[in-house]
């Protein structure tokens, strides 16, 4: 399992741990990712991803994962995102 946002693709950064006498070693600071259940208002049901906390708040702030995914870069998702949101947006035509 990569450590990669589902949403946002946000991954691993590298930098550098520095002493007090300034000494430099590599180091990678890594995405705070949390396994969620976000419920999909169109499909009507929940969908599990590994998200990291600034894009669940994300989701909050656009109003639901369905809204998220509307506005979301196809570039930028996972591949199990990617398959969500095409369903939703499927969905959405059917029942307009």
């Amino acid at each position: 399992m990569s450590r990669r946002c589902e949403l946002t693709g946000k991954g691993p950064m590298s930098g550098n741990n520095v002493s007090h006498a300034k000494n430099r070693t590599r180091r990678r600071f890594l995405p705070n990712l949390n396994r969620v259940t976000l419920q999909s208002e169109t499909l009507g049901r929940g969908i599990k991803l590994r998200i990291s906390a600034a894009a669940l708040r994300t989701v909050d702030h656009r109003g639901g994962l369905d809204a998220f995914l509307a506005k979301a870069k196809d570039v930028e998702l996972s591949d199990g995102a990617l398959k969500v949101k095409k369903e939703i947006s499927k969905a959405q035509a059917a029942n307009a």
